[in-house]
């Protein structure tokens, strides 16, 4: 045990577990939470026959980090480890990677697919597994993957199967659940326990040596005062009103403040509502008083200029099609020179950037060792504010050097992973000393200690709020709340504080309960669970049997020209909706050739797809290359419209159509358009 160099209350969390009981570790970011999953780990593959240990995460990232940093140190020497994440060719031969192995750590996609998918190299058992540990696994609710593994779980001890696999489940806050009082956090909490079969521990006879061990940040709420004047955002909103007019509103339609989320949400069901009746001055002008409210939001927490570039942004791709295009682009055109000028202007500008200037320079200085994260919403925030530092005199004499930190992905926004490792491990090094980052960084990642954490502009749950404050763990660290008087981030954060303290009371009262009423209560809640799947998969099967395939057109939702038959469509790999009709390539034109960092096994993305029908240019997806001889076009739903025999419909996912997409076979494909070939 002295190897490990536990501390007290990681001994006392870790007891029961030792004891082979299922339990969810709650202890804050940077207690030290992974370190005793090792050690329970360790002590399980020494004392267990024929051990298998699985460490599941839900952030690619997490994989490298927990094997390079906590489970290879300490047990590579005696024990086969393997990380196993999408980018690793492991995944296709996963069933024998655990066969072979003492411990893998995955994200839980790859274990979920292991257990659904019937190919021998690459399906796995539960009862393969002897112990699972969960990371962050507050996530394990609702439809996350985390929660569809533990169903095959719980469905395996209803029907009284022995062989299941020990849990371990870690997490430094499993919040409220939107509860704000105490008897419907309690329920929250054990819905929690009952979704992982597991009862909470955290310290209670050495809470000094955590609090020592982690100490909590000082707090400050660095309020400004309301923008005495704003003639960008007026301007703005004088330009919406004239939208306003120009279209004609539904009877029974209310928009509410512009500036605001509720507004964004009114102008999206705006856009439905136009696109289902076939209202195309509705849905067009929806969409562009949807990016005038996006730039009002950014001119509210940003620069003038960041809202400014934005629109031009938007403007820069559009074409008039018909009357309401030219109204719209030209409104933007008519304006842009008058708008430029008042985001030049310097005596109009946004005070909050004036205020975390001042936040930021009260830790950062010259000879300074200070290191900090500033926490915003969106990826466009982090790079308008990384222009901002970078163009800001006063912060760069400060020394401060900065770099953008976001999600992973394989989309154009998204950062790759070999660029987000890069950017932690400079970050690391000294060679940055501030990450401006969206939630990415709130929860798991190996991050040093900083001394200044900011939240700037954003309106999360008190679990974001406590992972981003657990961030800061240097010795007289601040945590600042970059936010408006009275505005909503500020009472916002005033209602986290309240709501950390109703987990807390909420967890106190789950342990105290007896260990019979604990477990009645998480049996009723388990068969519950396990009927509401099972009834919410019998209403999606009907869903999508609900029209047949050949009775559903694809329109496009921008032009609202017929494309497609649902007929068309194919799902390739369980992950790729393609047309399969030769017919559906004279409906589109290719642009620039797609740019994804990964490379996979049978596919390779090839160019962008649009509409061709005059100046339409809706974007529809991308070209794909299959097994190097298909050409497939791969599109997106949220692009197109569903003309059902009930009406025009829209959906955002393809899982939430209305008809049933059949199996793509690369044989049937090969003998409709290659007759000649043999596909051996």
């Amino acid at each position: 045990m002295a190897d490990f160099g536990l501390y007290s209350y990681q001994r006392e969390v870790v007891e029961r577990a030792l004891r082979r009981e299922n339990i969810i570790i709650w202890l804050p970011t940077g207690g030290g939470k992974t370190r005793a999953a090792v050690y329970v780990a360790q002590k399980h593959l020494e004392t267990t026959s024929q051990a298998k240990v699985v460490v599941l995460v839900n952030k690619v990232h997490l994989v490298d980090q927990h094997y390079t940093k906590e489970f290879k140190p300490h047990l590579g020497d005696e024990y086969t480890l393997q990380p196993v994440s999408g980018d690793s060719e492991q995944k296709d031969f996963f069933g024998k990677v655990v066969k072979k192995s003492d411990v893998v750590i995955c994200t839980a996609q790859i274990l979920f697919n292991a257990l659904t998918n019937m190919e021998e190299t690459k399906h796995v058992e539960l009862s393969d597994i002897t112990l699972l540990i969960i990371d962050e696994c507050h996530h394990t609710h609702k439809e996350g993957v985390y929660n569809k593994i533990m169903r095959f779980y719980l469905e395996k001890k209803l029907k009284g199967e022995r062989k299941l696999p020990q849990i371990l489940g870690l997490t430094a806050s499993p919040g409220t659940g939107g509860a704000r009082i105490l008897k419907n956090a309690v329920e929250h909490v054990l819905q929690i326990c009952a979704n992982l079969d597991s009862a909470i521990v955290s310290t209670k006879n050495y809470a000094p040596e955590l609090k020592k061990k982690v100490p909590r940040p000082m707090k400050t709420f660095d309020i400004v005062e309301t923008r005495p004047h704003d003639p960008f955002g007026d301007h703005l909103k004088m330009m919406m009103q004239m939208i306003h007019e120009f279209m004609t509103l539904p009877h029974d339609f209310r928009l509410r403040q512009c500036g605001t989320q509720e507004y964004e949400a009114d102008v999206v069901l705006l856009e439905q509502r136009g696109v289902k009746d076939g209202n195309r001055v509705l849905a067009q002008c929806a969409l562009h008083l949807r990016q005038y409210n996006d730039a009002l939001l950014i001119n509210d927490t940003l620069r003038m200029i960041d809202a400014y570039r934005s629109l031009k942004d938007f403007y820069s791709t559009k074409l008039a099609m018909d009357g309401t295009d030219f109204f719209l682009v030209g409104l933007f055109q008519e304006n842009q020179v008058e708008l430029k000028e008042i985001a030049k202007n310097s005596q109009y500008e946004n005070p909050k950037m004036g205020k975390l200037q001042t936040v930021l320079l009260k830790q950062f200085g010259p000879g300074e060792k200070s290191r900090g994260i500033l926490f915003c919403k969106t990826r466009k925030s982090t790079r308008c504010l990384h222009d901002w530092v970078l163009n800001n005199t006063a912060l760069q004499e400060a020394g401060i050097e900065a770099a953008v930190l976001t999600g992973a992905g394989n989309s154009i926004n998204h950062m790759t992973q070999n660029e987000q490792s890069d950017t932690i491990k400079n970050f690391r090094h000294g060679r940055l000393n501030l990450l401006i980052s969206t939630s990415v960084a709130e929860e798991g990642l190996d991050i040093p200690e900083c001394n200044l954490v900011v939240r700037y502009g954003l309106l999360t749950n008190e679990i974001a709020q406590q992972q981003a404050s657990g961030r800061a763990r240097a010795q007289d660290s601040q945590y600042s709340v970059v936010a408006q008087k009275g505005g909503r981030e500020e009472r916002r954060e005033h209602i986290n504080e309240l709501l950390e303290e109703l987990t807390g009371k909420a967890i106190a009262e789950v342990q105290e309960m007896s260990p019979h009423d604990f477990q009645k209560k998480i049996s009723e809640l388990q068969k519950e669970a396990i009927i509401g799947s099972k009834v919410a998969e019998m209403q999606k099967m009907r869903r999508r049997s609900r029209f047949s395939a050949s009775s559903v057109q694809l329109v496009c939702r921008n032009c609202f020209q017929r494309v497609a038959s649902g007929n068309d469509i194919k799902l390739l790999e369980d992950a790729h909706y393609v047309n399969v009709n030769p017919d559906f390539r004279n409906h589109y034109k290719v642009g620039g050739q797609v740019a994804i960092e990964r490379s996979f096994e049978d596919w390779e993305p090839g160019r962008i797809i649009s509409c061709n029908n005059g100046n339409c240019n809706k974007d529809w997806g991308f070209e794909m290359k299959y097994r190097k001889v298909a050409l497939l076009p791969n599109i997106a739903i949220k692009n197109f419209a569903l003309e059902t025999p009930e009406g025009r419909v829209t959906v955002k996912k393809w899982k939430d159509v209305s008809f049933t997409v059949e199996e793509f076979s690369f044989e049937e494909y090969c003998q409709d358009h290659f007759p000649d070939m043999t596909t051996d």
